[in-house]
């Protein structure tokens, strides 16, 4: 539920609706805790690719950061938090939309597989139907978060997260196409081996952990269509760990 929205740093009024229900374009989601964000260089360096591959436009980043602190306002310290780059009028605008915050899930998640790979799967485009779709369809069948595989099974990603593997004191990544999230760029800065190959449904049994992360943290997988997976705990707590020691960044 959006609790605010500022267009280009101005507060959205009737005249400013096209914002938020324009249908070209890119954006990026966080977390906002007492003001303050994790990964918060990657999300501008993902609107400043974006924008540039599909408006052919650099982005200024104080024009981001000046969005997020609008949205925020003065009394604003906890958000999920979104910024839009949208067209209208044949140049994009930035948006940002404040709601309230979203705590990572605390129990292991029930994942379903669904064949389906997103178009320009590498940016987060602003309209996101087909993934809000896929969620609502397997939620009523007790899935928690679909897995977007090719018709032979292999791996991409999340319908809203990235899929990690741990084996053997090693991150796996799947090696597909995907958007790239933040909170999988954070994981790939810690100092843990990591790889990226093949993943299959089928190989995700044969690992010490499969979780699933986005910028409301880390959790893990406890099944895969009725399929229970291992779960081990030092390999989960280690995970954790590491994602929790990365640092807040500033956003005033």
């Amino acid at each position: 539920m959006i609790v605010r929205a500022v267009v280009e740093g101005r507060p959205v009024d009737a005249d400013a609706r096209f914002a938020l229900e324009a249908r070209y374009g890119h954006f990026t989601a966080m977390q906002v805790r007492d003001r303050r964000t994790r990964g918060l260089a990657l999300h501008l360096e993902r609107l400043a690719a974006a924008n540039l591959e599909l408006f052919g436009a650099r982005l200024d980043p104080a024009a981001v950061l000046g969005a997020i602190r609008a949205v925020l306002g003065d009394d604003l310290r906890d958000a999920g938090v979104r910024v839009y780059v949208v067209e209208h009028d044949g140049r994009p605008r930035v948006v940002a939309t404040a709601a309230p915050p979203t705590e990572v899930a605390t129990r292991p998640q029930r994942v379903t597989a669904v064949v389906y790979q997103r178009y320009l799967p590498h940016i987060k485009k602003a309209a996101g139907f087909a993934q809000a779709h896929l969620r609502r369809t397997v939620a009523p069948l007790g899935f928690d978060e679909a897995l977007l595989t090719t018709a032979d099974g292999l791996i991409s990603e999340g319908a809203i997260t990235n899929v990690g593997c741990w084996s053997g004191g090693r991150l796996v990544w799947p090696d597909a196409p995907m958007l790239r999230g933040t909170a999988m760029g954070l994981l790939e800065g810690i100092d843990v081996p990591q790889e990226r190959r093949p993943l299959r449904v089928a190989d995700l049994p044969g690992f010490d952990l499969v979780f699933l992360c986005n910028s409301h943290g880390v959790v893990p997988v406890g099944e895969v269509d009725g399929v229970p997976l291992r779960q081990d705990g030092p390999t989960l707590a280690r995970l954790l760990s590491c994602y929790d020691a990365v640092p807040w960044d500033p956003l005033d």
